[in-house]
């Protein structure tokens, strides 16, 4: 298993945080940027797709992307599969997240709506970059939640 860049996906997220990869479509407006915005830094620090139609993990333009690319929900699906090409990732509990790994929140009763991503962890304290409402090193304690979900990234298969 290859190592996940966690220093590049950090470094992607707070460069783009505030703003939008032009690289990329902004789904502001039309259900939200956040896990969009999250597999872009996820890229960064892997640098690996995953071309499966339906299985798999990739963007190549707005209308040609997999589901996971922008789903909350498909891109867990997708992190904590068994096998195939790419990203793969673990739950954890939040205190044992380090930088680089992602977060999704339920706030709403029924489903995880959001995904953020890591991108700093000072005196136990988690700060975030997000998409949606856009935030560069926002303290994950500020956002209203009814429950979190920590992803660990363990690594890449090739």
């Amino acid at each position: 298993m290859k190592e996940y860049n966690r220093e590049s996906a950090v470094a992607y997220a707070r460069r783009w945080a505030l703003g939008a990869n032009p690289r990329y479509y902004h789904f502001a407006g039309i259900g939200g940027d956040c896990t969009n915005f999250v597999s872009q830094c996820l890229y960064a620090g892997s640098g690996v797709m995953n071309y499966n139609k339906y299985y798999g993990w990739y963007y190549i333009s707005a209308l040609n992307r997999s589901p996971s690319w922008t789903s909350v929900e498909y891109l867990r699906r997708f992190l904590l599969r068994e096998n195939g090409v790419g990203i793969i990732g673990e739950i954890a509990p939040i205190e044992n997240l380090e930088e680089g790994d992602i977060i999704q929140l339920r706030q709403n009763p029924t489903h995880f709506n959001h995904t953020v991503i890591i991108s700093k962890i000072e005196y136990g304290r988690i700060y975030v970059c997000a998409h949606s409402n856009d935030a560069l090193d926002k303290p994950l304690d500020e956002y209203y939640y009814l429950e979190l979900l920590g992803l660990h990234i363990k690594g890449i298969i090739e």
